[in-house]
């Protein structure tokens, strides 16, 4: 019941000098966010589509390392890199965790989530994680509340017409991550989450739903990690902020008007 990639947590000390790199460096607006109360974090979001990046920073160090995703973030703020973690959607969530669980994986149970928007509003979601997250391990699973100015049916056609600073809307394409062993990271994903990758040469390749997730040997030189975006410019180009690589492609207007 995956279905793709849900959004890619990058880990920042200051949240308004990240989102203005964002848009100054790549070309991506950041048009939502707000703050997790309960987990001692606050963001800002970049929609790609259905798909997103998600700019989170500490306020809370304690409430943050109560939770994998906290836990996460403060390990790559520590280590002074960009990608902590990233989330698959899975809209049979429940479902999904409990086979998971009847065939003994480590997955925790479905938890729910919310942040308030500075409108007052608040989205609402639910996860599952590992014990551990990170870019060396499988990513959580997460459902959102279909409803409301992020969510609802409305909002989500809007930002797949969004026009980025970049000149066009943007979608997500994929990911490539580094690891000290991409064939041991490819077998936990198929262990815990049944997410099966294919081996080509040194690296570990998965299509799921629209994007493409590769694992590398950290010695690739493209490397720590990659984010693949398609937008309407008029030839590929590479830039790197955030602590990460960003791939654009173009990509034809069609393909711009629908992600997952």
């Amino acid at each position: 019941m995956l279905r793709g990639i849900d959004h890619l947590v990058i880990a920042v000390a200051d949240l308004e000098t990240a989102a203005d790199e964002l848009t100054a460096q790549v070309g991506l607006a950041c048009t939502a966010g707000g703050r997790h109360p309960d987990a001692g974090t606050i963001n800002r979001i970049a929609f790609l589509g259905e798909a997103y990046v998600e700019l989170i920073a500490v306020e809370d160090e304690k409430r943050a390392a109560n939770g994998p995703v906290g836990t996460a973030v403060l390990r790559a703020l520590d280590a002074s890199v960009g990608l902590a973690t990233y989330a698959l959607v899975d809209d049979a969530l429940d479902a999904t965790v409990a086979r998971l669980q009847a065939k003994g994986r480590a997955i925790g149970p479905v938890t729910h989530g919310s942040r308030q928007r500075p409108d007052g509003e608040m989205v609402e979601w639910w996860v599952a994680t590992l014990e551990r997250l990170g870019i060396d391990s499988p990513p959580f699973l997460i459902r959102h509340a279909p409803v409301g100015v992020e969510w609802g049916v409305a909002a989500v056609r809007q930002r797949r017409e969004l026009v980025h600073p970049i000149g066009s809307p943007a979608v997500l394409l994929g990911l490539a991550i580094a690891v000290s062993d991409p064939t041991a990271v490819a077998a936990e994903y198929l262990a815990q989450l049944e997410l099966e990758f294919r081996m080509v040469d040194d690296l570990a390749v998965c299509a799921l739903g629209p994007h493409t997730i590769r694992i590398l040997p950290d010695h690739h030189p493209d490397m720590p990690a990659a984010i693949v975006i398609g937008a309407g410019v008029a030839a590929p180009r590479s830039v790197s902020a955030l602590g990460l690589r960003f791939d654009i492609q173009p990509v034809s207007p069609v393909a711009l008007g629908g992600d997952v």
